[in-house]
C-alpha cells in the first residue's frame, strides 16, 4: 500500500527537471545551438575542450539529465571545458535540409567556435549513436580540428543482423514516399518502430516502477529518462533520405561509397586517436556494428571499451558515473594537447593510465582495450562492471 500511496503522490508532483546544468549558448544557427556549459570555480583543468554530438533523433539533454545523474555537470566537475550541440526542433521550412549541411558544415562549426573559445586548435569530440556516425564521416573528411574521436554506440557498419537493419531493407519501406508525404520523418513513426524493437518494455517497465515505488530516488531518475524518451525530434526529409538509402540501404560507409558535399568519406584517413564504445545489451546498435570502425581507421592509438548494458541506461545509469564516465574523463586527460604538441613539436605530458588492457570479447564486457601497435594509454581498470539496461 505505501508504494501505492507513493505513486498517487508522485501523479500530482511536478515534473522533473532536466537539462538543468548551466550553460550559455555560445553559437546559434537555424534551430541548433552550441551550449557551452559554465566552468566550475576552480577553473579548467584541460586544455583541450570536450564536444559532445547527440542523435539528431534525440535531446541532447541526455547527456545532461538530471542533477547527480547528469554527465554533463559530471565533466564540469572534473575541470573539462565541456561543449554540446543541441539540434533544436526542425519545421516545415527544414525539409530540405541536406546531410552535408548538417554533417559537414553545423559539425565544422561547432568545432570552429568551440576550439576558438577554448583557444585551441581541436577538441576531442564525443559521438553518441547517431551523433557518433556523423561525427566519422565528418572526422574522415575533415579532420583538422579532431583531437580524438569517441564513438559512443555509433552504427558504422549498418548491414546486421538488427531488427533496424532488416526494416529498413524491406521491400516495403518507401523513404521516397515517406518523405513525399510528411516533408519532415515524425518523431512519432521513429519512436513506434523502436518501441516494436522490444514490444514488452512498457509492460517491463510498468513492473519495476510498482516494484520499485517506494524508492523516490529510483523514481526520479526513472521520470527523468521518460520525459527525455518522449521528447522526440522530427527528422528533416532531405537529410533522412540520404540516411536512410546511402547508410542504411546501400551501408556505403562501410564500403567507402559515400561522400560528403562532393568529397569521398575513407574512414581509412582517420588518423586521431579513436575510443569506441560498445553495450552488450544494447538492440539498437549491435556491438559488432559499432566495434568495426576500429578496423577501418588508420589510427594507431585504437581504444575499445565493451560494457554490459543497453543503448540508454549504460550512459545515464547511476553505475555509469563509476564506470563508463571515469574511463572516458581518463581518456581524454591522457590525450590532453597530444595532436596540438604533435604539430608544435612539443612534447605531450603523459597521463595517469598506463597499462594496456587485453580486448574485451563479445560477451565479456569489462576492460577497455587498445588495439593497433602504438603502445600509450589505455582507460584505467574501473572493469568487469555492469551497467543497467
Amino acid at each position: 500500500m505505501n508504494r501505492l500511496f507513493n505513486l498517487m503522490r508522485r501523479a500530482s508532483a511536478p515534473a522533473p527537471q532536466v537539462g538543468q546544468t548551466p550553460a550559455d549558448v555560445v553559437h546559434r544557427e537555424n534551430k541548433w545551438r552550441l551550449l557551452r556549459y559554465r566552468p566550475r570555480a576552480e577553473g579548467i583543468a584541460h586544455a583541450t575542450p570536450v564536444l559532445m554530438v547527440p542523435s539528431l533523433i534525440n535531446r541532447h539533454y541526455v547527456l545532461d539529465l538530471m542533477p547527480g545523474k547528469s554527465f554533463a555537470e559530471w565533466m564540469v566537475e572534473q575541470g573539462f571545458d565541456t561543449y554540446i550541440i543541441d539540434w533544436g526542433t526542425p519545421t516545415d521550412e527544414d525539409r530540405y535540409l541536406s546531410f552535408d549541411e548538417i554533417c559537414d558544415r553545423y559539425l565544422a562549426r561547432a568545432l570552429r567556435v568551440s576550439t576558438r573559445f577554448a583557444k585551441t586548435e581541436q577538441a576531442h569530440v564525443l559521438g553518441y549513436c547517431l551523433g557518433g556516425t556523423l561525427a566519422a564521416i565528418h572526422a574522415a573528411v575533415r579532420p583538422e580540428r579532431i583531437a580524438t574521436l569517441t564513438a559512443l554506440a555509433a552504427p558504422i557498419r549498418f548491414e546486421d543482423d538488427g531488427l533496424l537493419s532488416a526494416w529498413t531493407r524491406a521491400r516495403g519501406f518507401d523513404v521516397e514516399a515517406v518523405v513525399g508525404g510528411f516533408g519532415n520523418v515524425p518523431w512519432q513513426l521513429m519512436q513506434g518502430a523502436f518501441h516494436l524493437l522490444r514490444p514488452t518494455m512498457t509492460l517491463s517497465k510498468a513492473v519495476s516502477v510498482i516494484d520499485r515505488a517506494w524508492d523516490d530516488a529510483f523514481l526520479d531518475g526513472f521520470f527523468a529518462i521518460e520525459t527525455w524518451g518522449n521528447d522526440n525530434v522530427s527528422f528533416p526529409g532531405e537529410c533522412y533520405k540520404k540516411y536512410i538509402v546511402e547508410l542504411w540501404q546501400e551501408d556505403a560507409l562501410i564500403k567507402d561509397a559515400l561522400t560528403l558535399s562532393g568529397k569521398p568519406v575513407r574512414l581509412k584517413n582517420i588518423d586521431c586517436p579513436v575510443f569506441a564504445i560498445t553495450f552488450e545489451h544494447d538492440n539498437i546498435v549491435p556491438h559488432e556494428s559499432a566495434r568495426v570502425l576500429l578496423d577501418r581507421v588508420r589510427s594507431r592509438d585504437k581504444t575499445h571499451l565493451h560494457l554490459a548494458g543497453g543503448h540508454v541506461g549504460a550512459v545515464v545509469s547511476k553505475k555509469a558515473k563509476t564506470t563508463l564516465w571515469p574511463q572516458l574523463a581518463e581518456y581524454w586527460a591522457a590525450r590532453d594537447g597530444d595532436r596540438s604538441a604533435k604539430k608544435s613539436g612539443k612534447a605531450a605530458k603523459p597521463g595517469k593510465a598506463a597499462k594496456a588492457a587485453k580486448l574485451a570479447e563479445p560477451g565479456k564486457p569489462a576492460k577497455a582495450a587498445r588495439t593497433g601497435k602504438k603502445r600509450g594509454l589505455a582507460p584505467p581498470k574501473h572493469a568487469k562492471v555492469r551497467s543497467d539496461s
